[in-house]
Parts: structure tokens; sequence; C-alpha cells
């Protein structure tokens, strides 16, 4: 599906994603018609959805990160989608992932300290729906985090 020229530019574009198209296009020795083309059919093929900011939320004073483990009273059929509803409306819920086992959705919260995660949790987390079970992990330290991949 990709060729090397594709991977090229993907390898690029994750090394440095705010780069100009014709900065890009003469590293990899294009026109900066051909490689927009190749742009638009990557985001076409939904391959690349984008670019953003990563805004580092540690920079801006969220000095405390929880993963809450989830388990949702399943005897309600729209218990998932109750509560990832009203999870998605907390700020401060950074990341919602769903899983196939004993424990149904993990939330990434942020807090600025630990009154505030407090705050968070008693009055936003304890009030989501159909909540059956609740583990809160209190982050220590990032090892990896790496989006770019080995393309």
């Amino acid at each position: 599906m990709l060729d090397d020229l594709d991977r090229r530019i993907l390898r690029h574009m994750q090394v440095d994603p705010a780069i100009s198209i014709p900065d890009l296009a003469d590293r990899l020795s294009l026109t900066t018609s051909r490689l927009t083309r190749r742009i638009e059919k990557l985001e076409t093929l939904g391959i690349v959805r984008g670019q953003r900011a990563v805004i580092d939320w540690q920079a801006l004073g969220y000095a405390v990160e929880v993963s809450l483990r989830v388990t949702l009273d399943k005897t309600n059929p729209r218990a998932f989608d109750d509560f990832i509803a009203a999870a998605r409306d907390i700020p401060e819920v950074i990341e919602i992932q769903t899983f196939l086992g004993r424990v149904d959705v993990r939330l990434s919260v942020i807090a600025l300290d630990m009154p505030h995660y407090q705050q968070i949790y008693r009055t936003r987390i304890l009030s989501l729906p159909h909540i059956a079970d609740i583990e809160a992990l209190m982050h220590v330290a990032r090892i990896k985090s790496e989006e770019t991949l080995p393309i």
C-alpha cells in the first residue's frame, strides 16, 4: 500500500511535524506539487489524520496524573455509552480507553495537585453512571511516551 517515498514522507513528518511543504519537498528532492499530492493521498487513505500541537500539561501546572481502571455494571445495556458520554464532559479526563476483560474502561485524569484531584474524583468521577468498581493508580514516572512509528 505504501511505497518508499510515502514512508520517507511519513518519517520526515513524524520527526518534524511543523516543517513547511516547501522545506520538506527540498529535503525529499520533490516538487511542492508532487509532495502535496502525496500528502493528500495519505490523508485520503486515512494514514495522515492531520497535524496537532502537543502541549505539555505539566508545563501548565498539572502535577498529578492518575489512571482509573473502571468496571461497569454491565446489567444495564447502556452502561458503556452513558459512562463514556459523561466521562467525555470532564475536562481533566485526557484519555478514555475501553477494554475486554475484568476492567472495562481506563481513564487518564490530570489535576493541578492532590486537593484538586480529590475534588475532581469526589464531585465528577464518582458521579459517573454505572460504576461497579474503580481502582486508582497514581502515575509516578513516564518512562517512554513515543508516538513515532517505525516506518
